[in-house]
């Protein structure tokens, strides 16, 4: 069977490069949206040119030009959106919306992702504000899938690799603790963590599986499903250094949210759903509509996270 045309929409963004990667690397012919907003960006447009020596194809049209994304969108069979929401949620909301509305529009997409990645909104309709407004949008959207018959696949990759597991999930960090390292509650709850580059090959295996249409995939790699007291044992391991461990009660860890900016909150509220309350690993997966990345796929050799950790000792 001849692989689709793959249009990435937000490929220089942290996962959209390594979708387009993926998508190379799996065989598809695959196509960037090149928006003539990148201005004077010249790290996305090397990047950008970079894909183009690989073979991929550059499609220039603007999200705010209709005509030209509905041209773009002819040219290919699906369109992956990876557009980053985390600065302006609602500007990406904004654009994914404008991007819908082109691919109805052209009537040849086989297969819509949109730009999620993340927990499984249609399961956070309880998560704490402010940062509700990021599930909220995510379910607008996969309204908006829905009630223009659109095919999709939706992504649910959990906790990416590099923001959670060498900071042995600390806030406010991205490098392993030295002496002490805060631990949630009991730091029993199990939580998911999945290399960037697993995530993007897991996302372009659905591409053009039966299986995965107009179904959630969830990305559990099994070996990948730990506790933070799990996690930190293997960095103490690795490294051969005993940290401090600091219980943080549920209530103190709330608490912590009040008089910060915005983004903390959004943040302590993501936290607490992920490592108090276990909103990733609490439910099991149904038959009906939903499916696991790493059982349809046992080919992806997936990265397991004491090898993540290597390269940060």
């Amino acid at each position: 069977m001849e692989k689709s045309r793959v249009l990435v929409v937000g490929g220089t963004g942290y996962i959209g490069r390594r979708i387009v990667k993926a998508s190379l690397a799996q065989g598809h012919k695959t196509y960037l949206l090149m928006r003539p907003e990148i201005g004077l960006d010249i790290d996305k447009l090397q990047m950008l040119l970079s894909f183009k020596a690989q073979g991929a194809r550059l499609l220039e049209a603007s999200l705010d030009d209709h005509r030209g994304l509905v041209a773009a969108v002819k040219q290919v069979d699906v369109v992956v959106s990876a557009m980053s929401g985390v600065h302006f949620r609602s500007h990406n909301l904004h654009l994914q919306l404008k991007l819908l509305e082109a691919i109805k529009e052209a009537g040849n997409v086989k297969r819509f992702l949109p730009s999620e990645f993340g927990m499984d909104p249609a399961r956070m309709g309880h998560a704490l504000e402010p940062g509700r407004i990021t599930f909220d949008e995510k379910m607008e959207i996969r309204r908006a899938i829905e009630e223009g018959n659109i095919p999709h696949t939706y992504i649910s990759a959990n906790c990416f690799a590099a923001y959670f597991v060498p900071n042995l999930c600390q806030m406010r960090t991205l490098l392993p603790p030295k002496e002490k390292v805060h631990v949630y509650g009991d730091g029993n709850v199990k939580a998911i963590f999945v290399d960037e580059d697993d995530i993007a090959a897991y996302t372009i295996k659905c591409v053009d599986d039966p299986l995965a249409l107009n179904k959630t995939i969830y990305l559990r790699p099994q070996e990948n499903i730990l506790s933070q007291n799990e996690l930190i044992a293997k960095w103490e391991k690795l490294s051969g250094k005993v940290l401090k461990k600091i219980p943080i009660p549920s209530d103190e860890f709330l608490a912590s949210m009040k008089g910060t900016d915005l983004a903390n909150q959004v943040g302590i509220g993501h936290y607490y759903h992920i490592f108090y309350e276990g909103c990733l690993t609490n439910f099991d997966i149904r038959d009906d509509g939903e499916e696991e990345a790493s059982l349809l796929y046992p080919e992806v050799q997936y990265t397991r996270m004491d090898e993540y950790m290597q390269c940060y000792l």
